[in-house]
Parts: C-alpha cells; sequence; structure tokens
C-alpha cells in the first residue's frame, strides 16, 4: 500500500506489474448499495468469465443504505477498491444498478434497474420548506444528467413502459436507452426445474410453503404489522405449513444484521425460517405455494411466475397510476390482520391464480423475456468494443437458498 493510502492492483497504469494474465480491458462494477449489488451478481457473469476482461469492484458512497456493502462483496471474493481510487482511474466500461456519483468516473457507463423498474413515489422529506411533488422512486432527472450530458452511455430498461415514463422526464435521456428484459425474472425461469430442490433446501418436506416478503420502509409488510411473521409461524400448523421471510436488504443494512436477527429470534424459535438479505428470494419464490407480501418487487414476481399471492400491506397512495405496482393492487386479494390467519392462508393456498392473470403482470414486468442475457451481453460488449464469446449468452439458475443459520445448500445439478 503506498503512502496515500491506496493499493495498486490489476487497473490504472499499474495493471501489468502484478498481473498473470494480461486483460484487455477492465470493468468496474459499482454497487450503491446492497439490493443493487445483488442485480449486479445477477448478470456480471455475462462478462466476468471472459478471461479478456478484469473486474473490479467500488461502493459508491451516494446512498444512505452504502454501509456495509463492501464487507459483503470482499466476503464474496471480489476485488474492492475505494470510490475516489474508483473516480480518479480510467475504465473501459462501468456497470452500475443504482444512481449517484456516477458523473465522476471515467468510463462509459451502463446503467441497470433494480427491482420491477418505476412503481412508486419517493418518500417526501421532512422540513419545513413546502411540499413539491414527490419524484418516481429510482426515476430521477437529476441522476441521469450533470454537466449538460447525459450520464450513462446506456440505460437498460426491462420494459417499453419504462422508455415512456423516463422520456417524459428526461427526454435527452432517451437516446441511450435499450430495452434488454429482466435479468431477475429470467433468472426465476431457469429455477423452475429446481422446485424440488429448492423445497429440500429450505426443509419445506411435504408441507406448504409460505413465503412472506417485505420491501423496506414504514410503509412495508414489516413496517406496518411488526408480529405478522410470528403470528403466521404461531397460527399456523407447523406440521402441514413452512414460514420463511425475505426482508428487504434495505432493512438489514439500516437496521444491521444483529439487529434483524434479535428482531427475528422469537419467529426462528417458533419453526419460522430467514433468508439472507443478498439471495436466496428468488428460489424461495420458486418454491413457494403462496406469498403473503406488500407493495415490493418480490411481490410481482411472484404473481408474475403463477404462484398465489396476498397482500399485507398495499400503500395504495403511493403507487404510481398506471403502472405494474397498481395492477398489482387491483388484482391482488388483501389479507385481513384482524381475522385469524390459519383460514386465509388455506383459502388463498388453495386458490390457484389464473393463467391469465399471471401472464398479464409477467407481461409488465418485461418486453424481452428470456432475452435479457443476449441483449445486455450484446450491450456490454458493444461499449468494451470487444467481439462477444462465441457461446450462447446465458444467466445461471439461481442456487439453492440457504437459511440464516444452516449450513451450505445442495448444488443444483
Amino acid at each position: 500500500m503506498s503512502s496515500d493510502g491506496w493499493s495498486p492492483g490489476p487497473f490504472g497504469l499499474d495493471a501489468a506489474k502484478g498481473a498473470t494474465l494480461a486483460t484487455r480491458r477492465t470493468v468496474l462494477a459499482v454497487a450503491h448499495h446492497l439490493t443493487a449489488a445483488t442485480r449486479l451478481a445477477d448478470v456480471l457473469t455475462l462478462i466476468e468469465r471472459d478471461r479478456r476482461v478484469q473486474t473490479v469492484y467500488t461502493v459508491a458512497p451516494a446512498s444512505v443504505f452504502s454501509p456495509g456493502v463492501a464487507d459483503h462483496l470482499r466476503a464474496a471474493g471480489a476485488l474492492v477498491i475505494p470510490f475516489d481510487r474508483a473516480a480518479h482511474t480510467s475504465f473501459d466500461l462501468a456497470i452500475a444498478a443504482g444512481d449517484g456519483g456516477l458523473e465522476r468516473l471515467h468510463a462509459p457507463v451502463l446503467l441497470l434497474q433494480h427491482g420491477m423498474g418505476p412503481a412508486t413515489r419517493s418518500h417526501r422529506w421532512a422540513g419545513a420548506g413546502p411540499a413539491a411533488p414527490r419524484p418516481i422512486a429510482g426515476l430521477r432527472r437529476e441522476a441521469l444528467v450533470a454537466g449538460g450530458r447525459v450520464i450513462p452511455a446506456v440505460i437498460a430498461l426491462a420494459h417499453h413502459e419504462h422508455r415512456l415514463r423516463l422520456a417524459r422526464i428526461c427526454p435527452e435521456a432517451e437516446p441511450a436507452v435499450r430495452v434488454v428484459g429482466d435479468p431477475a425474472l429470467d433468472r426465476i425461469g431457469a429455477g423452475a426445474p429446481s422446485r424440488e430442490t429448492y423445497r429440500r433446501a429450505l426443509g419445506v418436506g411435504g408441507r406448504r410453503l409460505v413465503v412472506v416478503s417485505s420491501t423496506w420502509g414504514p410503509r412495508s409488510l414489516f413496517g406496518r404489522h411488526r408480529d405478522l411473521i410470528r403470528r403466521l409461524a404461531t397460527e399456523l400448523p407447523p406440521e402441514r405449513y413452512a414460514v420463511v421471510a425475505a426482508l428487504h436488504p434495505a432493512t438489514w443494512s439500516w437496521h444491521g444484521h444483529r439487529q434483524c436477527l434479535a428482531w427475528f429470534d422469537d419467529c426462528r424459535r417458533l419453526g419460522a425460517g430467514l433468508l439472507p438479505p443478498h439471495e436466496g428470494w428468488q428460489a424461495a419464490l420458486t418454491a413457494a405455494d403462496l406469498v403473503v407480501g406488500d407493495y415490493g418487487s418480490v411481490s410481482h414476481y411472484a404473481a408474475a411466475i403463477g404462484v398465489p399471492t396476498v397482500l399485507a400491506a398495499f400503500p395504495d397512495d403511493d403507487v404510481l397510476p398506471g403502472s405494474q405496482a397498481e395492477l398489482l393492487g387491483r388484482l391482488a386479494p388483501r389479507l385481513s390482520l384482524d381475522r385469524p390467519l390459519l383460514p386465509q392462508i388455506e383459502a388463498h393456498t388453495a386458490a390457484h391464480s389464473a393463467p391469465a392473470v399471471a401472464t398479464l403482470l409477467r407481461d409488465r414486468l418485461t418486453s424481452e423475456p428470456g432475452r435479457a442475457a443476449a441483449l445486455l451481453r450484446r450491450e456490454m460488449y458493444g461499449l468494451l468494443r470487444l467481439a462477444e464469446p462465441a457461446e450462447p449468452a446465458a444467466l445461471d439458475a439461481v442456487p439453492p437458498p440457504r437459511l440464516v443459520g444452516t449450513t451450505e445448500p445442495e448444488v443444483v445439478r
């Protein structure tokens, strides 16, 4: 390490000094928060396995949820450099799934969306000034334009409707948009044949699996009904039902891993499982017989793949009119918290999601079903100015889920 605290590595002017493999391009993966890091993990295999390419990670300090992300990336084996170092180094491509600080980078930027795309309005900040219209969460003009130029070279969106929304907010950015489909949904589809493997990893056996999903914030399922998971673990007979909870990564980042575990200690002692913040939700949806959710992306993914989905929290006034979140709110039944849960869960689990409803919801998630790998890889290699590998582009099926406190699951073969 140099006197200024910067370590050399396979990037910048000194990239060749310690190199074993002489790569031709260097990619910077920018994680703004843990949710963005999970989306990057969905797609970076499209280039990381290329022996011509070196990938380096950094954490942009532009989100209140960025603490802890560098530790997560290092635990996953990533080479992580400070953002200030990244901002003073040239790269051939930068890939991000969040916004903020990207204008400081010296690389063409490929911007991905995370989650299901624009669907809700942002929280209104507290303060003494008069109220103003709330921006669309994840779609802010000021995050896309700086210094008279659109920051991303490519904005990869899942759906043509998202392109229309962006064009209304920031028309200058529209030429950078590419509609590439939804990699998270495609990975769920790739894992569909592994449903029984996923169920074994979760210890479901012959029981019905109820997955409880909560996004973050006071409007979420956990924010509004903090004892619901305990109630489900108490009221559902354990010989017939398994309960597994998936909390949004932002909840873990903000409150702390230890605190979240402490809050759910009673639920886990009652037999409920808890998924780690960085993985497992996609496999759990594939394994599920019912999802109890809110307005977050996971609920929509569940309903879109045909899993019966019931909403326990849904802020109708906060979702965007005409969005996929509003559609889910109109189509999905609601859980009544002032009534016994078992009869409701039994009824909703027995009800099969109409294929037409699932198709309608799925069609609102992606305009390019099954093609995210091919379309994204084409954009990545175009920006890198490299020929694509000869083998077809493909996204990996998600691995078997591992509950917090359990051993490694079996590998999907």
